[in-house]
């Protein structure tokens, strides 16, 4: 119970990746995969950001409203944004509009932007999410942990740099999505290829 099913394409997923398409094509193309550059990662962030509380689907489904609405996720053009785009934000029905979570986004961009003169955001996440060695592959999503020691840091280290709704949780589903951990489980065909 909890581990991989196999779907009809035969192939064996993380039970939360086989449907719907939305979430096979985001379990088999992006989750867990290494994540690299300021905006890929700044995108990555403020989405983990909005779906907290909400459904994961939910955000995938918004995903292009999202970039439309926040310019492609450019840390520069988000941290000048004024009362005009939050008010703009807060009235766009593409996206979530949560006061908090846009409020967020905007006062992230302006870290990320002042994170640059101390080796920028993804230097940030390397080192403050460096887990403390292998882990075994999870073999169900019961051995998958909501958050971890190395989450913990990397939330500290993310609100010391300025950056807000970032708690360990947040953190760790981050470290999940740009490839920091692989939590595919054991028998996934993602974590195995040639399996």
């Amino acid at each position: 119970m909890g581990g991989p099913v196999v779907g009809d394409d035969g192939r064996a997923r993380c039970p939360w990746g086989d449907a719907p398409a939305d979430y096979r094509a985001y379990h088999d193309q992006e989750w867990g995969r290494p994540v690299a550059g300021e905006t890929a990662l700044f995108e990555r962030l403020s989405l983990e950001a909005f779906q907290s509380g909400l459904s994961w689907l939910t955000i995938l489904r918004k995903r292009a409203a999202f970039r439309a609405a926040f310019a492609g996720f450019n840390a520069d053009v988000v941290a000048a944004f004024g009362p005009a785009d939050r008010a703009r934000l807060l009235a766009d029905p593409g996206i979530v509009r949560n006061r908090a979570k846009v409020d967020a986004v905007m006062a992230n961009a302006r870290a990320v932007v002042a994170l640059r003169q101390r080796g920028g955001l993804e230097a940030l996440l390397r080192t403050a999410a460096a887990e403390p060695g292998a882990r075994p592959a999870p073999r169900t999503v019961h051995d998958v942990p909501p958050q971890t020691a190395a989450s913990a840091g990397l939330a500290r280290a993310l609100k010391r740099a300025g950056l807000v709704f970032v708690g360990p949780t947040t953190a760790y589903a981050l470290m999940q999505a740009v490839g920091l951990v692989d939590d595919h489980l054991a028998g996934c065909w993602v974590r195995d290829p040639s399996g």
